[in-house]
This record gives structure tokens, C-alpha cells and sequence, in this order.
């Protein structure tokens, strides 16, 4: 009797830790099973998305990072945020896919409860991965990347389920699907924009040219909204197209994509802390190409700045709102993309949206 006591106690605590358990499908269809609700978390991108999606306390949860994909890549940003939360100080750094220093051994060493990784970075780390699964250590891949509402509202809600904060995950997947619905409809109100649209990553300067977008991030959302890409088919996820395709293509609409990047100093300088007026003097400087001065968008003033750090997160329906505004101009009359984004961060975030985010190179009234 007594041993079947005990045997049935037994029984009975492994079903209460069963029930315990916490499972995801992530976005590369990966199960993912974790014994209780993280504690010790290594954050490999989507910084923000992750910040929004934990809460309040969710920076405390972070043990290590991929602190150069931020800080370097997003410099204003970051600085926003080590005011705001002064522990991003001294959160050790694991490397990053990008340039090959991300470490496994530093990531294990900081004994995470669950590993959060960009798609693309889990790729990128090939058969590495096992050794993941070998220390026991789960990873979830998410993508904000991918430009779809399907894997924005995917990874969103395998997050909240993983990090406990289940609500709010699923508040902010009802916020970006009302806002992209509302988008769609009003497109599909609107028909066909027949504009062709030009996106170019104005990182380097005037000299060279920066990748365009086909079927990705900003190629994927013109795509979606209606536009003409004319890099689609030209490239994959993305690269450069030549200058002399460019000017043959005739587009109707130039995005320059912009950033807070160190050190590029002939940059389109857009994002936290920018200013109109050295975004419009960098503009002016990629204007200035040959061939350029004939160009429809040029000559019919829509050239656009858009901060590229804004592409790949649970806010850039208002970089949706703010394109399909220049492709359907009597469609979204009434949506002001920038209050969007500073509600956005209003209601989620600890820092305020605050500096040049969109913005045409000529001034309204002009």
C-alpha cells in the first residue's frame, strides 16, 4: 500500500509538471517546450518587439544580447533606451550573426532560460544550433522581417505565451492586424496605384548605390500596398540595382531609407534625436545624381525619407500607413502615420518617438 502511495504520488507530480509545461509553434515551425515561465532570457534581436510584448519588467529578465545589431545599427535608439532603462549598461554582449562574432559558449555561459533569435540569425548559425539542444537550453525564432501579418501576429503570440504575457501579446497582434486590415481595405477602396516605387538603403551616400528590396521588408510592403517595386524580380531579398536600370524604370517614388548609423556621414540621417533639416541636406546630396533631375519622383517632388530601423516591427504598419499614402493620396487623407507612431509608443514603450521618422523632400506647401 505504502509503495502504491508513493507510486501514485509520483504520478501525480509528473502530471502537474506536464501541465506546466509551456509549448510554441514558432515561425520556422519549430516546437518549442519550456518547464515555466522564463526567467533568464538572451535576446538576439526584435529588441523592441520584446520589450513590448514582456512589459514593464522585461528588461529585467534579459541575462545577455546581441548588443552591436542595436547599438551600433541604432545608436539614437539605443541611447533612448539606456536612459530610460539604465541595466541595457551593463547587459553582456553574445555577438551577432551579422559579422560573425556571435558566441554560443557566451550564451550558454549566461545560462539562459530561453533563447530569442531572429530567423534569419538562426539560420545563419547552421548546425551551431545543436549545441543549443545539447545544453538544454531552448531557442524560439521569430520574424518580423518577413513584412507579413501572418508572422508579425505569429511571433508575437509565441512570445507572450513563452514570456506569460499572453494579453498583451495578443492586444498588440489585434492592434497590428486592425491596423494592416484597415491599410488593406482602404487599397483595395483605392484599385490599382500603377505608381512605380523605388526604395534604396541611403546609407553609403550618393557615390553608391545601397540595396533595394524585392521580396522583403520594404519590397514586400509595396507589394502589399499596391505599388509597382521595380526591384522585384531584380533581386531576392535584397541589393543594389544599377543607376542606369534606375533612371530606365522612370519611378514615380522615391524612398530613401535612413538611419541613425555611426560613422556614415553622407547618410539620410532619419530616427531618434534627427532633425528635418539634415535629413532634407542629405536627401539633396542623392538628388544630385546623374540622371536623377528627370526622374518623375524628382521632378514631381515625391522623394521620400523613411527611417529604416522602423521596417521589421509591431509599429511599421505606420511605414505601411505612410507609403500607402503617397501611392493612394485620397485613401489615406485622413491617417497621420506620425501621431501613429507616437501613440504606438506611447501605449507600449518606455520612450517616446521622438525626432524624423518620414519625411518628403519637399516641404508641405512647396
Amino acid at each position: 500500500m505504502k509503495n502504491l502511495l508513493l507510486c501514485t504520488c509520483a504520478l501525480i507530480a509528473l502530471a502537474g509538471q506536464a501541465m506546466a509545461d509551456i509549448t510554441v509553434t514558432d515561425v520556422k515551425g519549430r516546437t518549442v517546450t519550456i518547464p515555466k515561465t522564463p526567467e533568464r532570457v538572451v535576446l538576439g534581436f526584435y529588441y523592441e518587439d520584446y520589450l513590448a510584448i514582456v512589459g514593464p519588467n522585461a528588461i529585467d529578465k534579459v541575462v545577455a544580447l546581441s548588443l552591436s545589431t542595436w547599438k551600433d545599427w541604432r545608436p539614437s535608439q539605443f541611447a533612448a533606451y539606456e536612459k530610460a532603462l539604465p541595466k541595457l549598461s551593463s547587459i553582456p554582449d553574445v555577438g551577432n550573426t551579422e559579422d560573425n562574432t556571435f558566441s554560443i559558449e557566451r550564451v550558454i555561459a549566461a545560462k539562459p532560460d530561453l533563447v530569442i533569435l531572429a530567423a534569419w540569425s538562426y539560420d545563419a548559425l547552421g548546425e551551431s544550433v545543436k549545441q543549443f539542444d545539447d545544453a538544454g537550453i531552448p531557442v524560439v525564432t521569430l520574424d518580423y522581417n518577413a513584412q507579413s501579418v501572418e508572422k508579425h501576429v505569429a511571433s508575437t503570440l509565441a512570445l507572450g505565451t513563452l514570456m506569460g504575457t499572453q494579453d498583451t501579446a495578443q492586444e498588440l497582434a489585434d492592434n497590428y492586424q486592425d491596423a494592416m486590415a484597415d491599410i488593406a481595405a482602404r487599397v483595395e477602396a483605392a484599385g490599382p496605384s500603377n505608381k512605380k516605387v523605388y526604395v534604396e538603403l541611403a546609407q553609403k551616400g550618393p557615390s553608391e548605390v545601397g540595396n533595394s528590396y524585392g521580396d522583403t521588408m520594404w519590397g514586400a510592403l509595396v507589394d502589399r500596398l499596391g505599388g509597382a517595386n521595380i526591384a522585384k524580380g531584380q533581386v531576392g531579398n535584397w541589393g543594389p540595382l544599377s543607376p542606369e536600370y534606375v533612371i530606365a524604370q522612370k519611378p514615380d517614388l522615391i524612398f530613401l531609407a535612413g538611419s541613425e548609423w555611426l560613422n556614415k556621414p553622407q547618410s539620410v540621417s532619419v530616427g531618434f534625436g534627427a532633425s528635418n533639416e539634415l535629413a532634407r541636406e542629405r536627401m539633396k546630396a542623392y538628388l544630385g545624381r546623374p540622371g536623377w533631375s528627370e526622374l518623375p519622383a524628382v521632378k514631381n517632388g515625391h522623394v521620400h525619407a523613411i527611417y529604416h530601423g522602423g521596417a521589421r516591427t509591431l509599429s511599421d504598419y505606420v511605414f505601411a500607413q505612410y507609403i500607402a499614402k503617397q501611392l493612394h493620396p485620397d485613401a489615406f487623407k485622413d491617417v497621420n502615420p506620425e501621431q501613429n507612431l507616437k501613440d504606438y509608443y506611447k501605449a507600449w514603450l518606455p520612450i517616446e518617438a521622438d525626432g524624423t521618422f518620414v519625411l518628403p523632400y519637399q516641404a508641405v506647401g512647396q
